[in-house]
């Protein structure tokens, strides 16, 4: 603002020394300063204007990041549930004790030894229970889940 009133004094200073008579010097000092009340009331109204815009935007900025951490608050759970530090844990029914214990997946342990009983476990990771590919019963729709065939009591019929 210094900027503009040292123009404006010497904008003034500049029509004292080039107008010779009283009452027109007045008169344009008199006009130029209406106008430039005007344009000044302009400019604070475009300011005014201005910050408001500013506080809404640092207001949906401020809605915006605490959504976003929110968000990300989820994603790290969900990560965390995905993706545990520790690696996957899987549980352990021992065969010959029925203890129940609980081991870091790790398909290169081939066996493991129970706490409980010290007996030795053998580990499968394919996924094969019986430890061979079941070739008699598929079951309905090629199911695995059977526990023997009902194919004799069929074909009886």
């Amino acid at each position: 603002m210094s900027i503009l009133k040292n123009e404006y004094k010497s904008f003034l200073d500049d029509i004292e020394k080039n107008m010779k008579n009283k009452e027109d010097l007045e008169y344009v000092k008199g006009r130029f300063g209406a106008f430039l009340d005007v344009v000044l009331d302009q400019i604070d109204y475009i300011i005014d204007l201005k910050k408001e815009e500013m506080e809404k935007l640092e207001d949906t900025q401020k809605k915006l990041t605490a959504q976003v951490s929110q968000m990300q608050q989820v994603v790290d759970n969900i990560e965390k549930d995905i993706y545990a530090e520790d690696g996957f844990d899987f549980e352990i029914v021992c065969p010959y004790c029925n203890y129940e214990f609980i081991i870091d997946v790790d398909e290169n342990k081939t066996e493991i030894e129970c706490p409980e009983c010290q007996n030795i476990i053998e580990l499968d990771w394919s996924g094969d229970v019986d430890g061979e590919e079941q070739d008699e019963c598929q079951g309905e729709n090629g199911c695995h889940g059977c526990h023997g065939c009902d194919k004799d009591e069929d074909d009886d019929m």
